[in-house]
């Protein structure tokens, strides 16, 4: 994304994240959580107004950061749990 072209899309495969939030440590979590799930580059970091924080993170959509685990995946309950009595 060109620095001062607001509009511009990124590269093909990546993609461009903006987080808000009011104090850094919670833009910092927000961001941990992506650079999990995707490469990324380097997070810059603003104020935002009003006292906030604005964080901008690139992240690389077509490499994986970690083995990604669907939804279904990992809200599956462990091994040796069966259903709840009232489940048939």
């Amino acid at each position: 994304m060109a620095p001062n072209d607001p509009e511009a899309l990124p590269t093909p495969g990546h993609a461009e994240v903006r987080i808000v939030a009011a104090t850094p440590d919670a833009a910092r979590a927000v961001a941990e959580v992506l650079r999990r799930c995707f490469a990324g580059g380097e997070q810059r970091s603003y104020p935002a107004p009003g006292g906030g924080t604005r964080l901008h993170l690139t992240v690389d959509t077509t490499h994986l950061a970690e083995p990604a685990r669907s939804w279904l995946a990992t809200s599956r309950p462990s091994h040796g749990t069966g259903p709840h009595s009232e489940e048939p």
